[in-house]
């Protein structure tokens, strides 16, 4: 059997997945704030456990490659590269707002658009748009909410906002074909969309695979004089 162990890092859930090819075998999450570092590896270790199974069982790791949280992305990254180094196995990178967006196409209806968002800072979200049929209609970009924002998409038809950075548009847009829906990124979807990426052989080099931060990560220095009262 092909097993794919999945992780979900972009946010502040940390999840972990496992995938055959009959689906999700078995799924951990860990709904707080800036655990990722303490919490990842005994999660995929319990996980592992649960199914009496070890990291050499596996066929492959995918991993939510962002954007999201620097921090995040970069603890989730490392350890799916250390563990695919380890044991000789293929990486494979998700998109984060893919994974996010595939959850709700069963609830979509033809002609609608699905939009997940990922909260970035300010009024600012990353996100991008998808038809019914999961075809990428807007790229991926950071985008500044304010009122009329996807407009074009609200006139067409409606448009299913989910993810942590919806909720900032929900106070912005109100119009009728507007959809908000409480969907948490999850290392299930990850999983989904691995599968499909594993039959394909469509890998990412170990050595050379990089998060998408969307944004370049700055450290800002403080301006006052350390020295001064």
């Amino acid at each position: 059997m092909n097993l794919i162990l999945s992780i979900e890092t972009a946010v502040s859930v940390c999840s972990v997945a496992l995938h055959g090819e009959k689906g999700l075998i078995g799924l951990l999450e860990l709904h707080q704030e800036n655990v990722h570092a303490q919490k990842l590896m005994p999660a995929i270790k319990s996980l592992l456990d649960q199914a009496g199974l070890e990291s050499g069982d596996l066929a492959a790791v995918a991993v939510s490659e962002g954007p999201g949280s620097y921090t995040g992305l970069r603890i989730g990254v490392s350890t799916a590269k250390g563990i695919a180094y380890a044991h000789q196995l293929p990486l494979i990178a998700v998109g984060t707002l893919d994974a996010l967006a595939s959850q709700v196409l069963p609830m979509v209806d033809h002609g609608a658009f699905v939009i997940p968002m990922i909260d970035a800072r300010r009024m600012e979200v990353y996100s991008k748009v998808f038809d019914h049929e999961m075809e990428e209609k807007g790229g991926l970009k950071p985008v500044i909410i304010e009122e009329g924002s996807y407009g074009e998409y609200l006139e067409k038809g409606k448009v299913y906002f989910c993810g942590d950075g919806s909720t900032k548009v929900r106070g912005l847009i109100d119009h009728p074909n507007a959809r908000f829906l409480s969907l948490s990124n999850s290392a299930a979807s990850v999983g989904n969309l691995a599968m499909k990426k594993y039959a394909q052989k469509d890998f990412v080099d170990i050595a050379y695979f990089e998060p998408n931060y969307l944004k370049e990560f700055r450290v800002l220095k403080s301006k006052k004089n350390p020295l001064a009262l």
